[in-house]
């Protein structure tokens, strides 16, 4: 983002303060005094803020419960007053803080599309001009003419959503509203938003660090009412994920570490037997992927009662590759050793795109559920994937691996290496989606023909069905 970018928010020394009455009758005195004497606790949900958000910026804001998210939203909106310090906003905002905010659960839902959108600034031209958009935005038919009070929670974030979409914001804040919704209405609302971003400015809350690594420019920590860290989105978001272990462990020996770098220089390229059509092979969409050795510096957190010593991609036979290609079979293979008696290891992993998505990957657990594996202190001991690997757009990706002790739902995590592995797709015939699975046939065939013709062997040019 330029520094010449205009500043649509700027938040100084930010703070809210509330009154905490221990006694019913402290509330009347303090009435009385004014001022002149304290009869209740402040308790500061949030303080010290400071903040400068540019035109076009998604921000993230995360934190847990209780950090003070919904009182920044809420006086970043103006429906509450600072206790101290400031805030400016230049701008529309359309903001879904809270479940059906702004309704009215006596009315129908057409008449708070017009109370929630004329709070918002449309005149009833306008609304009435928007209305059918936003009726089919929300797609819940008939109900649209009920009472909102027989709304579900997803009826009501649908109804919320659509006026929202409709008003012509500047700045539009989503807190949580996408976690009531169905997944057709889920993806409706993210196709939205992706176009919002392209020309206004995006507050987004989720508990879902994937969401936010994904959709965010920055993120803004917030820890206990104050502001713990701002920065790039994946560096965040991972520094608040390593938090939340460390604060789940109760051996005290939890420890973060690591560098965060950037993409190490190739060792060495050595093509393999490509596995795929002829046809793909030779063209100029040949999946080649370069791999990079294993970067033991890069950021981790655990308690290291295990460590994960080594990360490598081997072929089908188990010998090591520099270079593979999009459709092979492969051994992901992640070498650990026991610090001390590990019970019930867990080793899993991520493969991820620049943007730190989760693409896919799995762990051990399900594997040796019903015949747990004990590791003694001192032994070395390696988990091997092997899989197929699918076809990946072009661009740099990433492979975040993990060793914990005890089952999916309850454990000890002992190494999460970020990035532990980097490689690069050179070319690719995806073009769409995030992967792209190898395909066993491609048919294209007249209903009821003698001889159907079949394309195995189609160019990638011929196979939209693959993009």
């Amino acid at each position: 983002m330029s520094p010449e970018t205009p500043v649509v928010i700027r938040a100084e020394g930010l703070g809210k303060a509330y009154a905490i009455f221990k006694r019913p009758q402290d509330r009347l005195k303090q009435m009385l005094v004014r001022g002149r004497r304290k009869y209740y606790d402040e308790y500061w949900a949030l303080r010290g803020v400071d903040l400068e958000v540019r035109r076009g910026e998604t921000v993230g804001l995360i934190g847990r419960n209780g950090s003070g998210k919904s009182t920044f939203l809420q006086l970043l909106c103006g429906t509450l007053t600072p206790t101290s310090g400031r805030i400016a906003v230049d701008g529309r905002i359309a903001a879904l803080l809270e479940l059906g905010a702004g309704f009215n659960p006596e009315f129908t839902g057409r008449e708070n599309v017009y109370l929630a959108a004329s709070v918002l600034g449309l005149s009833n031209a306008q609304i009435a001009e928007r209305y059918q958009s936003i009726a089919e935005f929300a797609g819940i038919g008939d109900f649209i003419e009920q009472p909102v009070k027989l709304y579900s929670s997803g009826m009501y974030a649908r109804l919320a959503f659509a006026v929202a979409a409709h008003v012509d914001a500047d700045i539009m804040i989503v807190d949580e509203i996408l976690a009531v919704g169905d997944a057709s209405f889920t993806q409706k609302c993210m196709r939205f938003i992706h176009r919002f971003k392209e020309r206004g400015t995006l507050f987004f809350v989720s508990h879902d660090t994937g969401q936010v690594v994904n959709l965010c420019d920055r993120v803004v920590w917030l820890d206990n009412g104050s502001v713990r860290a701002v920065g790039p989105a994946r560096e965040v978001c991972h520094d608040y994920l390593a938090a939340l272990y460390s604060d789940q462990d109760t051996s005290r020996g939890f420890r973060i570490g690591g560098a965060r770098q950037a993409l190490p220089q190739a060792r060495r390229e050595e093509p393999v037997e490509d596995a795929r059509a002829e046809l793909l092979k030779a063209s100029q969409h040949r999946n080649a992927i370069e791999l990079f050795d294993f970067n033991d510096s890069g950021p981790w957190f655990g308690n290291r009662g295990a460590t994960i010593t080594n990360v490598s991609i081997l072929d089908a036979e188990e010998q090591p590759l520099s270079v593979l290609e999009g459709g092979e079979v492969i051994v992901l293979k992640v070498d650990c050793r026991a610090e001390q008696q590990v019970h019930r290891p867990i080793v899993g992993f991520y493969v991820k795109d620049k943007l730190g998505q989760n693409l896919f990957g799995d762990n051990t657990f399900l594997s040796y559920q019903l015949d747990p594996v004990t590791i003694p202190a001192g032994q070395d001991f390696a988990a091997r994937f092997r899989f197929q690997m699918p076809y990946l757009p072009s661009g740099d990706f990433s492979i975040t691996v993990a060793l914990a002790e005890g089952t999916q739902e309850d454990h000890v995590q002992h190494h999460w290496v970020e990035d532990a592995l980097f490689f690069k797709v050179h070319a690719s015939h995806v073009v769409r989606g995030l992967v792209g699975m190898p395909m066993l046939a491609i048919t294209l065939e007249a209903e009821g023909a003698s001889s159907p013709r079949t394309t195995p062997q189609a160019t990638p040019q011929a196979a939209p069905a693959t993009k």
